[in-house]
């Protein structure tokens, strides 16, 4: 016959958080374990009745939790299976039980003493993390670096310290800086002087910034244009100026600089400027540079040459990786990256279309006006434009734009972003509109909500403007928004759609999979788990009337409004984040296999930290569509 205790050590040393108990504390806990046998039905705690004195971990079989409520009747919240833990937060807290439990198989649990097991949660930094504090803060660092780790093949470069290093470690000497009267000549001198590209200008050394000249100023600004070198540098500084807080990694300067095409970013600590960061700094930290790529696409004068560049760009994604960046600021600088390819396309183009008859604004839609790409997906965009107001002209800039909306998607599609299946792009005449026009569609949109509008609305509500005159994209954004705040029965639709979702859980807690067909087996990450979060964070957008279109950018803002507690969205941010790089790195593995990237995940391929850190990640949808049932006063079915 077994024996128990070596049952008990083997069993619990298999379990989460057991499995990472020093031996001795392992030891302690299997010989103070029982088993016990629970036979299908058994109700084995009452929520607000049962003082719970054991911890129980499920060897086999399976309970469900719940509630009993007077408006819905039994609501299942959970269930657990083999490895289950039931009663440990009574336990630590010591209270009744919260939850009702009930056997829905024939169940053998080991019963852990509830004095033993508190008093290892005291001595055992792996217990005390695990049941003192959500998951969020728990397994999920640690769960990242195994993604990292295990799903990536290794390579021979090094990786790049763009996480790991601050703004702040890489400023190298106190600023330079010069006042706004003194004069051009004088301030080039001391640059030179000093051996720096830039000056900062303001009237004292703790005086505020007016102003900030490179040496980049001084070359086309003043040699090229022949400028008086008599003259106060007030005259060619830069301003207001751009800066960036010493605590920042550098990867965040990286963007600032890219997004922003600077090349030099004041540092500041405690609202006093420290130093200057410049891009070099930045790129002598880095082998394979995604600035130095982002300098070569803007430099770019050919459509051929384009095509070279834009397949370095997942070249780019996996050092990030490596270094420690999630989904999200991968999605940023991807974006980046992207932004500056069809800057360049847009611009050739006008050089061979000739110079547009009126304003426009081209406009990113979906994962691309959420800053959320990872790699070249399908495009979605659109195309604004202000009609011209000379009489005989509206005609003439309807051909040219739709001219030139279907040649840069055509551009595009070269350098290797597919077509969108529903031709959701500036090629198409619908999408490629006046402002009049445009405001017209989404009048339509939310004045008239049907479930085709509301599918629309993922889409078309996360644009953002892009290359052109930015004020037409924003100007309409910000009439859409008020717009769709005010409409309480088009949030109500989008809220009703939200609830349809349901986590990709099944009754025994198992990761529902496709049955059929060529994914079978395999999770769709991208539609199950990605999605519920942006569509709650859109919907919490609209609602609250903020601007934001990234989806950690509308859960903080909804965080900033009330609409979410802390804790949830604590939990909501990193579930989101821990299931884009799940996709992320599934992408990755696939590329580099010679395949193209999908969202259809093999379960059987995850670790079982990475299986329990996703399962804890999706049961956080859950509590999401709670609060929209709630806040728009839904039923439990939506």
């Amino acid at each position: 016959m077994a024996d128990p205790v070596n049952t008990a050590a083997d069993f619990l040393s298999r379990v989460l958080p057991f499995s990472e108990l020093t031996m001795r504390s392992l030891d302690r806990l299997a010989r103070a374990a029982s088993i016990d046998f629970l036979p299908k039905g058994t109700r084995v705690m009452t929520r607000g009745e049962t003082e719970v004195t054991d911890v129980l971990v499920i060897q086999s079989g399976g309970m469900k939790l719940f509630l009993d409520t007077p408006e819905e009747g039994e609501v299942l919240t959970d269930f657990r299976g083999e490895g289950g833990i039931v009663g440990a937060l009574a336990v630590v807290r010591s209270t009744r039980a919260s939850m009702n439990v009930e056997c829905v198989e024939d169940t053998f649990v080991f019963r852990l003493p509830a004095a033993l097991f508190l008093e290892l949660v005291e001595a055992e930094p792996a217990l005390s993390t695990h049941f003192l504090k959500s998951f969020t803060e728990s397994y999920l660092t640690k769960a990242f670096a195994e993604l990292r780790r295990d799903r990536l093949a290794p390579r021979q470069e090094a990786s790049l310290p763009l996480f790991a290093s601050t703004v702040g470690d890489v400023v190298r000497r106190a600023p330079v800086w010069t006042p706004p009267g003194a004069d051009i000549r004088s301030a080039g001198g001391i640059m030179a002087e000093e051996g720096v590209g830039s000056l900062l200008v303001r009237e004292s050394e703790d005086a505020p910034l007016l102003g900030i000249i490179t040496d980049k100023d001084l070359r086309y600004k003043v040699v090229a244009q022949g400028l008086n070198y008599n003259w106060p540098v007030r005259e060619i500084m830069n301003s207001p100026v751009r800066t960036i807080e010493a605590g920042r990694d550098c990867f965040e300067a990286l963007l600032a600089m890219m997004r922003h095409q600077i090349h030099h970013l004041p540092v500041e600590r405690d609202g006093r400027v420290i130093g200057v960061v410049t891009s070099h700094d930045i790129m002598v930290l880095q082998g394979r540079s995604p600035f130095a790529l982002y300098r070569e696409i803007e430099g770019e004068r050919t459509f051929a040459g384009l095509v070279d560049l834009a397949a370095k760009v997942p070249l780019v994604v996996r050092p990030l990786v490596e270094e420690g960046a999630k989904a999200s600021s991968v999605g940023r600088m991807v974006s980046v990256l992207s932004d500056a390819l069809l800057d360049r396309v847009l611009t050739m183009l006008q050089e061979e279309l000739g110079p547009p008859p009126s304003p426009f604004c081209w406009l990113y839609l979906g994962s691309e006006g959420r800053r959320e790409q990872t790699f070249r997906t399908d495009q979605d965009n659109a195309l604004l434009y202000r009609p011209p107001e000379e009489p005989g002209q509206a005609e003439r800039a309807r051909d040219y734009f739709l001219r030139l909306g279907r040649a840069a998607v055509e551009k595009l599609v070269d350098l290797g972003y597919p077509r969108c299946p529903f031709d959701v792009m500036a090629s198409n005449p619908a999408l490629n509109r006046g402002e009049a026009s445009w405001w017209a569609f989404f009048e339509g949109l939310v004045r008239r909500p049907e479930p085709e509008q509301v599918l629309k609305a993922t889409i078309f509500f996360d644009f953002r403007p892009g290359f052109g005159y930015a004020e037409l994209g924003e100007s309409l954004r910000e009439r859409v928004m008020a717009l769709a705040r005010e409409n309480q029965v088009f949030l109500g639709f989008m809220a009703r759609d939200f609830l349809r979702a349901r986590p990709p859980l099944s009754f025994f807690r198992g990761l529902l999979v496709e049955k059929s067909g060529e994914h079978k087996n395999r999770l769709d990450i991208k539609t199950r788990g990605v999605a519920p979060f942006v569509d709650f964070a859109r919907l919490y957008a609209l609602r609250l009337g903020l601007a934001e279109t990234n989806t950690l950018a509308r859960l903080d803002g909804a965080r900033a409004a009330g609409a979410m507690s802390a804790g949830l969205h604590s939990e909501a941010r990193e579930a989101y984040e821990f299931i884009s790089q799940v996709r992320l790195i599934h992408q990755m593995r696939r590329m580099e296999r010679g395949g193209e990237p999908d969202n259809f995940v093999d379960p059987a391929g995850l670790t079982d930290l990475e299986r329990r850190t996703l399962k804890e990640a999706f049961s956080v949808i859950s509590g999401l569509q709670q609060l929209v049932r709630d806040d728009f006063h839904l039923a439990a079915r939506g």
